[in-house]
């Protein structure tokens, strides 16, 4: 299908869904279907559900909330509290299945206490071929995926929130900080607020899209290689040094082989990967 098709085929599969609450979180994606179907079916049959807690950073949370009243869409923040799940904390392979089991629970709950029909997230169709076990935890919660479902991939979704002029067109993906922690390291709010404090920082040099990767007492930045030059000055990597060390870490290490969304997957083994789909 060409991207019009592709988009026709999405409007016909929300008006089939009718009554919807859209798993939020102001990134790309979900903005678009948020966006999508406030269009479609109109805002009073849509509610943005955007899920509170350390594992988001404050900034991103304020960010969805002022874009999605400015859709004119009801807005509901949900706190799921993965973080009291021993599975969750564990940080296994399998880590998201459970995140998103506790949001996809409490956004089915909701649902039916406000008499909406379906809920729907964001998953597009590059999503089906990548390691994503949110993905099962979606399907084992009746979670619609509209923007897979019309064959959408992440370029087309981009190109669509242009022609809207969504601000989240260009904005780069932004997993949940927890992804920045090495597997099988225990999840704690400690470890998330580190994160998104040193990430916090960096980004106050310029940075747009980079990680800090947390292992142990080791904090491993990817930047991609072109910004390398931007934190190896003496000036600014002494000042991202003692700021990060402030924060906990006892050692602070650039990643040479530069950003890569996932990185921590590469140490993952495909017999832990299988396990957990």
């Amino acid at each position: 299908m060409n991207l019009e098709q592709k988009s026709n085929s999405l409007q016909q599969i929300l008006k089939d869904l009718t009554k919807v609450v859209v798993a939020y979180s102001g990134g790309v994606d979900s903005t678009f279907l948020l966006k999508s179907a406030v269009d479609t079916l109109g805002p009073q049959n849509v509610l943005a559900c955007v899920a509170t807690g350390a594992s988001l950073p404050q900034s991103e949370l304020t960010s969805a909330v002022k874009l999605a009243e400015a859709l004119g869409v009801e807005i509901q923040t949900v706190e799921p509290d993965e973080l009291s799940d021993p599975n969750y904390a564990a940080n296994k392979a399998d880590r998201c299945f459970h995140c998103k089991s506790h949001l996809f629970a409490l956004l089915t709950d909701l649902a039916k206490k406000r008499n909406f029909n379906h809920v729907i997230c964001g998953h597009n169709l590059d999503d089906m071929d990548d390691y994503r076990p949110g993905i099962r935890a979606a399907k084992a919660f009746g979670i619609r995926s509209p923007l897979a479902d019309a064959e959408l991939t992440k370029d087309d979704i981009r190109r669509l929130s242009r022609k809207l002029n969504l601000p989240t067109a260009d904005v780069p993906a932004s997993p949940c900080l927890a992804s920045r922690i090495s597997y099988g390291l225990e999840i704690t709010e400690q470890r998330l607020k580190q994160v998104e404090q040193a990430e916090a920082f960096l980004r106050t040099f310029g940075l747009v899209e980079f990680r800090v990767r947390l292992h142990e007492s080791i904090a491993r930045i990817e930047v991609h290689p072109e910004d390398i030059a931007k934190i190896t000055t003496e000036t600014v990597r002494s000042r991202i040094v003692e700021k990060l060390k402030s924060l906990g870490f006892k050692f602070v290490t650039l990643d040479l082989q530069g950003f890569r969304s996932g990185s921590l997957n590469e140490m993952l083994s495909e017999d832990q990967k299988q396990k957990s789909l």
